[in-house]
This record gives C-alpha cells, structure tokens and sequence, in this order.
C-alpha cells in the first residue's frame, strides 16, 4: 500500500507560534511559581489541550472565572485571537497578557478597528461563533456582520450608501470565499475586499483537493472543533468518497483500507507533527495484513490499561510483559512524581497494573505509566470527596505566595492562601513535605480545576475542641497555656482547643499601661478561668493568694512610714506605688509644712518619697499618705521647709530643661515588679 504524505500537513506558522509560546510559558510557570491560563484552548485540537493542562497550563472560558484565579496569573490568549474588551477586562482584573494571536489575525483585527472607526460597514465571511470571528467582531466600534452563505448576504440591509470593507475567517474555505464575493460585488458596488485567508490555509486546501482526487482512500487528521480541517474533510470528499476524519491513530479503522493501494493523508493546522508522524507510520511501516494481525492478536493503544507482569527490575526502568508483540517500558518517572528506586518497589514476577502511553516508541517498546492509574484512581476518589465532603490526605509538595499544592496519590491539588490555615500565614514553605488534611471545595473534571480548602475543617474542628474545652472547664480552675495575639486590651491564650482572653486588668495586681511590656507571643503563662460567657473564656493572672492587699492593713497600718515612687500626678495629689498592686494617693495638702498649688510643683514623676500613712481602708484598697505629717513628727519648720521646696523646684527646672522624664518610667518600673 502506498502512503502519500501532503506537504503542507500539520501545524502553520500561527499555530506553532502560539503553542511553543505556551509551553514555554509553562516552564516559565514551574521557575516563577506564577499560574498561567489560556483564555479558550490555544488551538483548536484536545490532545495540545491536554498536554497543555498537564504541564499546569489550565483553560479558562470567560471572564468569570477571572475572579477565581490566583493574584498575579499571565493569561495567554489563544492563536484566534479575542475582542479589545478582553485585553481591557484581563488588565483590569490585574493579570498580565502574553498574547499568541496569529498574526495573520491581528492583522485582520487592525484592518476593522481602522475601517469601523473610519465609518465603513464591516462584512465578516466565516463562521458564525468561531472563535476568530467572535475575536474580529470585538475590535469592530459599529455592529459587523457575519457571512457564511448566500442567504446571509440576502438578508442584509440597504448598505448601497455605505463603505463596505470584506475580511474572511483566515481558515475559511477559498473557494467558498470566492463564491460570496462574487456575491457581494454584484449586489453592491462600494465594497473594498480584504483577501485575508491565510496562504497556508489556500495552499493545504488546493494540496488536498489535488491529493484527494489522485488516491483511493484519504485520511483527514485534526480536532472535531477544528474549522480549517473540516474544510479539509469537505474538500477531500468531494474528490475522494472514502475520506475519513480522524483525530488520532486510535480512530483509525485498518479494516475499511483491506483493498486499498494508495492512501492520501492531510491534516489541519492544529494538528501536531506526532500525530500525523504516528498515522502515517501505521500506514507505511507494516502491511495491511500485519497490522490486521496485531490488531486482532493485541490491540494495544494510547490510553489502554492493561494488567502486566514485571520482567526486570533497574533502579531507573523496569520491564513488563504485556502479552502483547513488544515488552513495556515503565521508567521512574512515569512510576510517580516522586523520585523513587524502582528496586525498592517491585521485584521479578509482580504484577501492576500500567497505562499505554506511547503504542510504539524508536526502539520497538511499548511505553507505560504507573503514575496516570494513581492519577485516575486518585481522581475518583477526590470527586466521590467532593460529594460527600469527605476529608482528603495529601503531601504538600510545593508552595508559592498564593498557596500550597498537596498531592492525593498523583492527583494535585491546590489550596489557596486564605483557605491553608485558620489563622493568617505568610510563609507558606512551612507546609512542605507536610502531610495535610482537607475537603474539596471545587472540582471541575473537564478543566481538572481542583481547589482544596483546609481552613474550614480546622475551623470545624476547633469549634467541637472548643465545645469539649467548655464542658470541661470550671470557673476558678487553673489552667496553663502559650501567648498567641497581643492586643492594646490584653492577650489571647493558646489553651489548647480554644483561646481564652487574658485582659490588661487581669495580668497583674500592679497597673500595667501595655501588654506587650509584660508579655510576648509564644510566652508560657499559668492563669485561672475567671468567667465562662457563651463560648468566651476569661482568664485572670491576678490569684487571690497572690493579693497585696491580703496583709496590706499590717502592713502599712495608721501611722507606718512608708518609701515608695510617684506613678501620675492630679491637680489634687499625686499617685505613689508602694508595691505592685497597691497605691496609695498623697493629698497636695499633704506635699509640705508651706501652701503647695499643685503636686507638680514640686514633685516629679518617677520620683521615690518617704511619707507616714495617715489613713488605710483596705477593704476599698485606699491609702493616704502624708509628707506634712512626717515633717512635724520630725519637728521641721515652714521656713525649713520652704527653702528644701524652693531648692527643689529650682533642682527640677534644671532636670525639666535637660530630660523629661514621663509616667512611662513608674509603668515600666511596675511592670517589671509584677514580672
């Protein structure tokens, strides 16, 4: 059987432009850790989808979905093309755009933003809601209109006054194109026509209608979406009525070629060389009654599960008997995604279950996975989770600055930032090589878009710890937990399956003026539950074995002198801490023998005095104290007295003038009692 080859089969120039970019955004993707997108497929043909997707390049639909995706993802727009309002929504939402438009088709889109916004009425020969077209009518500033057919001219308006400028659908069919032209020219006379089908698309249709004319059987490869290559399948028929459409070897039926002697083979501008390479190969290599043979002994084929038995073991590769023609190859890495001695994990004899990946590789073997059954298995499993909202393990594997990436077998799934912890992260390394549990909380299987969410079962499970935590816990019980937030009104305590609340009036019997003087996050603490309201706890550090005020009337009783510093003043008195936890208020006509205005006058923050206790009500926590009284139990006289004030004050005016000393020195000195 003779296989003829045309020449123009296969990726154009456009097409192969837009992929390479896009693979090698995907690379760019695992150094950045920035997630890239393609808004709509790159071409149209679902095995460069697939292998797009697999390679972390996922495909978005609208701009919907804009708002789900990760902060800082480059969208890659498709070889089609798309309106201006979607380079403008793409930028707006705050994403980069690499753009792969053909550039045959920006062509076409700089030709009817120029002519529209010059007035001219705009005719679009295509298809109507092909992705080109739609991408054309977004750069058109006045409604355009879409032709495909006679009856589509027939139905336009009375456009006999205007501009018309012509553009076509760059893989439209030429002669078709022609034909509406024709059309067009006779109906109205002012009509410019754009001849913009690309010439790759004029030469491979003209190939395959001469190919198609001279051979027995044709084989037309390419995407069932594919517009350019059902132009090719039409054209073919027309000259060829055994023409086939396929989109891959495994859609090739060897029975309807038993008698046939010469094969043509073409395919569309989206179609990989693989493809083409892997048909054609099949048609060359073997005779029709070989491969009827081993179709009918063994039909091994891409994506085919089949259980074998391992041969051979190396650390890198091992062998499986398939029972077919050729040996399998199972490398490490397609064993899984972890690097893994395959020695340590089978032996001669074992049987696995593997997946055909390449029917026929250079050297005569078949090549399989290991890894894509786990994935499956492990796909299934997630969607029967995501069901019943069942809880998932996985390992994180990678991190970046939006999330993690855990893995369920071979399966990956992403778990954004706000949905890691229940608390606020800002590295996120820390969770690699973690086992993790989670629920799913998207799962899309035609995009395998998976989004775990691992805040929500934390949250679940801290609320029924909490719930324990209450019905255990008493009022007055001690218990013991880590710092875990300051605030400017106290700190919150890690008790293990809840918080509770230590508040500034609650961390020591002296006065604190911050919590964070006193205490920092991660510091250990020993407290008592002061209150229960609902499902809050109150802690106190303040124990009541622990009050100064216990033995405060014994201690500094009627009549007792006392040493102690000055915390604030009033115009009224000023505030002395004789220890921490007790103050007592020195009374402004109690300062000196003389008449003093105010206690400022001649005392100063920090300062430490001596005075005699003229009064204690313990059980209202009040001391007076007296400098005065002290003064006449020492016999000092008012003039005595008045030059020590008037040296003071001088003495002060000095210090004021140098330094300024504030309350915070007392609060710091209070503070580092209480610790």
């Amino acid at each position: 059987m003779e296989v003829i080859l045309a020449e123009k089969a296969g990726f154009c120039f456009g097409v192969k432009r837009a992929v390479d970019t896009a693979f090698q955004e995907a690379e760019k993707s695992k150094e950045d850790q920035i997630r890239r997108y393609t808004f709509g497929p790159i071409i149209h043909n679902e095995e460069v989808t697939k292998k797009l997707e697999e390679s972390g390049v996922s495909v978005i639909e609208s701009l919907d979905e804009l708002k789900n995706l990760p902060e800082k993802s480059k969208i890659i727009i498709r070889s089609h093309g798309v309106g201006r309002d979607v380079y403008s929504a793409i930028e707006e939402a705050g994403f980069e755009v690499v753009d792969a438009t053909c550039p045959f088709v920006d062509h076409i889109h700089k030709i009817v933003k120029e002519r529209s916004e010059a007035g001219d009425e705009i005719l679009i020969i295509g298809n109507p809601g092909h992705a080109e077209v739609d991408g054309t009518i977004g750069w058109s500033s006045k409604k355009p209109y879409v032709i495909n057919s006679v009856e589509d001219i027939e139905a336009l308006p009375d456009l006999s006054e205007a501009n018309i400028t012509v553009v076509a659908q760059t893989t439209y069919s030429l002669k078709k194109f022609q034909e509406l032209v024709e059309v067009l020219k006779n109906k109205y006379y002012n009509t410019n026509v754009c001849k913009t089908i690309c010439n790759a698309t004029e030469d491979r249709q003209r190939e395959a209608e001469e190919l198609a004319s001279t051979v027995d059987a044709m084989i037309v490869i390419g995407g069932k979406s594919s517009s350019n290559t059902q132009k090719l399948y039409e054209i073919s028929r027309q000259q060829c009525n055994n023409t086939y459409y396929i989109q891959t070897l495994v859609d090739l039926d060897l029975t309807v070629f038993e008698s046939t002697s010469r094969v043509g083979i073409t395919a569309g501008a989206s179609t990989p060389n693989y493809i083409i390479k892997e048909v054609q190969d099949s048609m060359s290599e073997k005779s029709f009654g070989e491969m009827l043979d081993e179709q009918g002994s063994f039909n091994v084929r891409r994506g085919q599960v089949i259980e074998g038995k391992v041969i051979s073991v190396k650390p890198e590769e091992m062998v499986v008997n398939i029972y077919g023609k050729s040996d399998g190859i199972l490398t490490k890495e397609e064993y899984s995604n972890n690097d893994v001695d395959l020695t340590t994990v089978a032996k001669e004899g074992d049987t696995i279950t593997v997946k055909v990946i390449n029917a026929n590789d250079k050297e005569g073997y078949v090549l399989l996975s290991y890894k894509d059954i786990l994935a499956d298995e492990s796909f299934k499993e997630i969607e029967a989770a995501f069901n019943d909202k069942s809880v998932l393990t996985g390992k994180v594997i990678s991190s970046n600055d939006h999330g993690i990436v855990a893995v369920v077998k071979e399966t990956r799934v992403f778990i954004p930032g706000s949905l890691v912890s229940d608390r606020r992260e800002k590295d996120f390394s820390k969770f690699e090589g973690q086992e993790i549990e989670f629920r799913i909380q998207e799962f899309d299987p035609s995009k395998r878009r998976i989004i775990g969410n691992r805040k929500d079962l934390l949250l679940e499970r801290k609320a029924e710890a909490t719930e324990k935590l209450l019905s255990e816990l008493e009022v007055g019980q001690v218990v013991e937990g880590d710092i875990k937030n300051i605030t400017k009104f106290g700190a919150f305590v890690d008790l293990g399956a809840g918080d509770g609340l230590l508040h500034i009036s609650e961390m020591s019997w002296g006065r604190v003026e911050k919590p964070e003087k006193i205490f920092k996050v991660g510091d250990h603490v020993k407290c008592y539950v002061k209150e229960i309201n609902g499902t809050k706890i109150a802690l106190s550090c303040k124990f009541p074995e622990s009050n100064p005020w216990l033995n405060a009337e014994e201690k500094y009783a009627k009549g007792t002198v006392v040493k102690g510093k000055i915390a604030r003043m009033a115009d009224f008195g000023a505030f002395v801490v004789l220890e921490p936890g007790v103050d007592a208020l020195l009374h402004v006509s109690q300062i000196s023998l003389d008449r003093i205005d105010k206690p400022s006058d001649v005392l100063k923050s920090g300062q430490e005095i001596e005075a005699k206790v003229v009064d204690i009500r313990p059980e209202d926590h009040k001391i007076s104290l007296s400098i005065k009284a002290l003064l006449e139990d020492r016999g000092e006289t008012p003039s005595a007295v008045a030059e020590d004030v008037a040296e003071d004050v001088a003495e002060k005016a000095v210090e004021d003038a140098e330094t300024t000393e504030t309350a915070d020195t007392t609060s710091d000195t209070t503070s580092d009692d209480a610790e």
